[in-house]
């Protein structure tokens, strides 16, 4: 048994450059992964995280559902929406905000 294992581990020695050629297609894909879609999917996620911190009151805003209105009030985790044209106030959750609807009036000069 230890003859064996003695020799499976000279093997897996000699056999080393190899083994590192063959995983280095899988890392460089690996790398290709990270830098094309998890990098740039982090950075909108933190820009998103950000500018939800940053909502105040009078900020228009677009929801997930396609909502369109003026924030009116702020809690913790909800908002409360001025939506046109009958002025309805409608209670939508923090995170269902997509976007500012004006970013160039939403608090950047």
């Amino acid at each position: 048994m230890e003859t064996y294992l003695v020799a499976a581990f000279l093997q897996a020695k000699d056999s080393g450059g190899a083994l590192g050629w063959g995983l280095l297609p899988l890392i460089l894909i690996f790398a290709i992964f990270y830098f094309l879609l998890i990098m740039p999917q982090q950075r909108r996620q933190k820009k998103w995280q950000h500018m939800l911190t940053e909502l105040k009151a009078g900020d228009k805003v677009v929801t997930s559902g396609g909502l369109r209105g003026t924030i009116i009030s702020l809690r913790d985790d909800a908002l409360q929406l001025r939506v046109p044209p009958d002025n309805l106030r409608v209670e939508v959750s923090r995170s269902a905000v997509v976007s500012l609807a004006n970013p160039e009036e939403g608090g950047k000069s």
